[in-house]
């Protein structure tokens, strides 16, 4: 199983990457990312959080790449994953919120 995090283009998104010292990490955005960076396996792009269908999308993401752990860095995406926290739940997909302040 996988853990992916969420805000790539951030530094941030690192820094949490190398503190959870996996070979089983993820990352991914749904701002653009050079085209370079999507080609590693290691690298999604994720749905965009202004869609209506945002959480079904990260949903099938996660079942289809076998992500048992979210971590959203983004506070548009942690809000509308919250909201739907007992479907992932129900699969078995952790969402791991951070801080907002």
């Amino acid at each position: 199983m996988y853990t992916l995090i969420t805000a790539a283009a951030s530094t941030q998104a690192y820094q949490l990457k190398n503190k959870l010292n996996t070979d089983n990490v993820m990352l991914g955005d749904y701002l653009d990312l050079p085209s370079f960076m999507l080609k590693s396996s290691d690298m999604l792009r994720l749905p965009d959080p202004k869609s209506a269908a945002y959480a079904h999308q990260m949903l099938t993401l996660c079942l289809d790449k076998q992500i048992s752990t979210v971590y959203t860095l983004r506070e548009e995406e942690q809000i509308l994953l919250n909201e739907a926290a007992q479907l992932f739940e129900e699969y078995g997909i952790k969402i791991v919120q951070k801080e907002y302040r």
